[in-house]
């Protein structure tokens, strides 16, 4: 007999796998937004008209700025990261890559200023598609944001697009910048599918300040469904459920159910201790990139910082920071979190990441031909080390004003951590020479990355005060797999084995020589990662402010004898697939208030 419990509900039922940008649960019928696109026509104007035309580009450029200052007052000031935000895409209406350049094709091509505009944006986007780090990567759908809305106003815009929406729906699209996103701080609106981005994207962070639930990365989405088809958005899991069934919807209805209280719940942990029930500790510390983000630390309960990127007050601005404004920058910062750790990621730029005002001009970082094993990170420093004594000096100079751990990316060898440190000792040395007080005893740790640092962990541990584990690019260098070439990203796999022994391999090595051993890749704040890595032993897990109190409490319902029997299961596993069956299996049992629903 039939099961009509399990028919469609609608059309025909799919299951469409995307990434999670901002949790929540919801169902509803959806709105497909197609915006129109701004394509820019060229066209050939006499020489008369040039100047007319410069004049009319800068006028467009006035008004986006004009209407991002306006929207950013339109929001609360605790809205830090989604202010802060809005920012730098004013900033970005200033940079030279963007503007000045298109002003120069302007007067040299003697053509209008779409098609202009276009060119520039073309320059850029060549950079940044030679960039390895998925991180730094989508930063360039901001510079496209603010591109669009200039593109915009040099057509003439038309109304927005998220105006009239009179029912409650969940809007799908390719893309919604973050300006986009903070407007649907509406009643209506309930949630948001894309085609494209990432958790890390601009876009997901301004949604989970807002919480609005999203999925992103959702190939041909606008495609696949129509406006008025009904679906289930899990901004938990990443999946969306179009024309779901009726038992679907009844299981995500309890399903939400249980995430509410769950998550009313965890506000309860924001101020307790990080500990299991048998009393061992562990810290649970904030990644974060701009000072501006220091408030979600202390919100969320972290015990520190964990990764500061320091790269940002690079970036954000059109000349190389000064010492005295980067001593400024870490000052505040370590001030801020007194007594609590801050540790501050020495610069990580180089052939795959970096600006124009950043390259020395005889290194043609943009065209090498493998930016990931080329000239980043600590070889980039090493290779410019003007720029690395600035960056030197102004952590030492900070370090007196709490507890800081500076902390060394890509450290492949011993002899490059010796080069290194020799360079630190001259710039205390200098420090004392000059008398400007500093903290001699300051911590130095590296971040383990690349396979060669976890084979020589042992070697390397006796050198340094701490180590950190990156796993972004750990598993990367050790799988030979880019998770941003759509051919081999299902590849990219953090429970295969090998990644998860080296993960065991460098906590022994760090603890053997009696240092701490920290992790501050994504997996960190993985909450199906969380028992895994607390069984493997590290010592602190550093993540996104916003999950520390989910890990909190899956941490304060562990016994951590059963901890390291997991880790000792996972290790005995022979692959990602077993790994990952053994956890469906293992942590709904374990721990079903967090993973008994799914």
């Amino acid at each position: 007999m039939e099961n009509r419990e399990d028919h469609p509900v609608y059309g025909e039922p799919q299951t469409l796998y995307g990434l999670s940008a901002s949790p929540g649960i919801i169902s509803a019928r959806i709105l497909v937004l197609k915006r129109r696109t701004h394509r820019a026509a060229w066209r050939q104007l006499p020489a008369e008209e040039v100047e007319q035309e410069v004049l009319r580009f800068r006028n467009a450029v006035v008004k986006a700025e004009s209407e991002l200052r306006q929207l950013r007052k339109t929001f609360a000031d605790d809205l830090a990261d989604a202010l802060s935000i809005i920012d730098s895409h004013i900033l970005m209406l200033k940079d030279q890559m963007i503007i000045d350049r298109t002003v120069e094709i302007i007067r040299e091509k003697e053509i209008n200023a779409e098609w202009a505009l276009a060119k520039a944006l073309g320059r850029i986007k060549k950079k940044f598609d030679a960039i390895a780090d998925p991180y730094i990567k989508q930063r360039y759908a901001d510079v496209k944001y603010v591109a669009d809305r200039v593109f915009g106003l040099l057509a003439g815009r038309e109304d927005d697009f998220l105006a009239n929406i009179h029912a409650p729906v969940i809007v799908v699209g390719h893309d919604f910048s973050p300006e986009d996103t903070l407007r649907m701080q509406k009643e209506n609106i309930l949630g948001f599918l894309t085609e494209v981005g990432g958790m890390t994207s601009h876009t997901a962070i301004v949604a989970r300040s807002l919480a609005i639930p999203a999925v992103v990365g959702l190939e041909n989405v606008t495609q696949s469904c129509a406006t008025g088809d009904r679906v289930i958005l899990d901004g938990f899991s990443g999946r969306v459920y179009l024309n779901p069934t009726r038992n679907q919807l009844e299981q995500y209805r309890e399903y939400d159910r249980q995430h509410r209280t769950f998550s009313e719940d965890l506000a309860l942990y924001i101020h307790l201790n990080s500990e299991t029930l048998d009393g061992h500790k562990v810290c649970l510390a904030g990644n974060i990139e701009r000072i501006e983000e220091v408030q979600s630390v202390l919100r969320y309960g972290a015990e520190g910082i964990g990764l500061f990127r320091s790269e940002f007050d690079f970036f954000n601005r059109d000349h190389v920071p000064s010492e005295e404004q980067l001593t400024d920058i870490y000052s505040e910062l370590i001030t801020t979190l007194s007594p609590m750790p801050v540790t501050i990621r020495t610069l990580d730029v180089g052939g795959d990441k970096f600006t124009s005002h950043l390259a020395d001009s005889s290194l043609r970082l943009d065209l090498e031909r493998n930016p990931a094993l080329g000239l980043r990170s600590i070889r980039y420093s090493l290779r410019e080390p003007a720029l690395f004594r600035i960056q030197l000096r102004a952590l030492l100079r900070a370090s007196v004003y709490g507890r800081l751990r500076i902390l060394l990316p890509m450290i492949s060898s011993l002899s490059e951590l010796h080069r290194v440190k020799g360079i630190l000792k001259t710039m205390m040395q200098q420090l004392a020479h000059e008398n400007v007080p500093f903290n001699p005893e300051v911590e130095v740790g590296i971040m383990i990355e690349v396979p060669s640092a976890v084979v020589m962990a042992d070697t390397l541990a006796s050198e340094v005060d701490f180590f950190s584990i990156g796993t972004n690019d750990l598993i990367q260098y050790s799988l030979a797999i880019d998770r941003n070439n759509q051919y081999v990203a299902h590849m990219y796999e953090p429970f295969h084995p090998a990644v998860l022994r080296m993960i065991k391999q460098t906590v022994d090595a760090g603890h053997s020589r009696g240092i701490e051993v920290s992790m501050c890749g994504e997996m960190a704040g993985d909450v199906v990662s969380a028992p895994v890595l607390l069984g493997l032993g590290l010592d602190e897990l550093s993540m996104r402010p916003s999950a520390v109190p989910h890990v909190r409490r899956i941490l304060r319902g562990s016994d951590y004898r059963q901890l390291v029997e997991l880790g000792h299961a996972v290790l005995g596993c022979t692959d990602g697939g077993e790994v990952r069956n053994f956890l469906t299996r293992y942590l709904p049992a374990r721990y079903p208030e967090e993973f008994g629903c799914q």
